[in-house]
């Protein structure tokens, strides 16, 4: 695409749920995040591995209020989502990060809900079924989809196949499947077949 804003075309609107790949500011899509926080869309649900920071990643979204709900496993370091969320002014759903990574994964791959022992018995079980298999209890957990997903990759061919670099991988995997559609940030884009199969981490289907 000639502008990053023109990726996102028809793809706004306000209240959608918006899951973006990244570990902290690794691998984060940083100017498709920038493009959604001059879109001016609202009320937004935003799935990811944190909240991002003040001035960067989804910290843009949470410093222009154009967030209803949060789902993370993390939100340490970002003073304008504690300001906001100690008001009442957001929801925020913690997410035990490898629970967050599976629900991820499971939206991706069409599975609707699956059981963990993670969160069993404590304040984070509160509200979901639990049942018990041999001597532990599970808590059944729901699959995760988006309208919309984003994610950062080093380099990605011009059908959407992508290779993510080192630690950058985190999240982006998982992210790039669970979304209705997914818009990729590649750092370098090469042409179709340039890149080796055996190193594609998300392959394009029809």
């Amino acid at each position: 695409m000639p502008d990053i804003r023109a990726a996102l075309g028809g793809l706004l609107w306000d209240g959608m749920t918006l899951a973006v790949g990244g570990f902290g500011p690794c691998g984060i899509p940083e100017n498709l995040i920038w493009a959604v926080a001059q879109s001016g869309v609202r009320n937004l649900t935003i799935v990811g591995n944190n909240a991002g920071v003040d001035d960067f990643g989804m910290g843009l979204l949470l410093q222009n209020r154009q967030v209803r709900r949060v789902i993370a496993s993390y939100v340490g370091e970002n003073k304008v989502f504690e300001r906001q969320a100690l008001a009442g002014e957001i929801e925020l759903e913690l997410v035990p990060q490898g629970t967050l990574a599976e629900r991820l994964r499971a939206g991706g791959v069409g599975i609707p809900a699956f059981y963990t022992r993670t969160a069993a018995g404590t304040a984070l079980a509160d509200g979901r079924e639990t049942r018990r298999f041999g001597d532990h209890d599970y808590v059944l957990e729901p699959a995760i989809r988006a309208d919309l997903s984003l994610v950062k990759a080093w380099r990605g061919d011009e059908v959407g196949n992508l290779r993510y670099r080192r630690t950058a991988r985190n999240f982006n995997p998982m992210i790039a499947t669970c979304g209705d559609v997914t818009v990729a940030e590649v750092e370098e884009l090469v042409a179709t077949g340039e890149l080796d199969p055996d190193d594609v981490d998300t392959n394009w289907t029809a």
